[in-house]
């Protein structure tokens, strides 16, 4: 069964919306989208909020559609998406959340 998996995240102080949307262009959503067990990846920018005023708590989320766990914990212990995954989490986020997902 397909699993979702929502990334909230906002980056670091420092790190420029450039800086990490060429890094996410170039490096993340390659390589993440050439894994076997990646159905789709996307990642989008909050641009606001719907309803009310003030800014929204995360600045980014990443949408990800895995066709099987086991195969997506395999490939993304391999050592080039280790490396993917230290510079997002080490170097250009924080306030991360992972969130698993069940379609009701």
């Amino acid at each position: 069964m397909a699993q979702r998996i929502l990334v909230l995240f906002n980056l670091k102080d420092g790190v420029t919306r450039e800086r990490y949307e060429d890094w996410a262009k170039t490096k993340d959503i390659p390589g993440v989208r050439a894994l076997k067990s990646v159905d789709t990846f996307d990642v989008y920018r909050n641009t606001g909020l719907l309803m009310g005023d003030g800014t929204p708590p995360y600045q980014y989320f990443e949408i990800l559609d895995i066709n099987d766990m086991d195969v997506f914990g395999q490939e993304a212990s391999s050592e080039a998406m280790q490396a993917v995954a230290a510079e997002f989490q080490n170097e250009l986020t924080k306030d991360l959340v992972f969130l698993t997902t069940e379609q009701l």
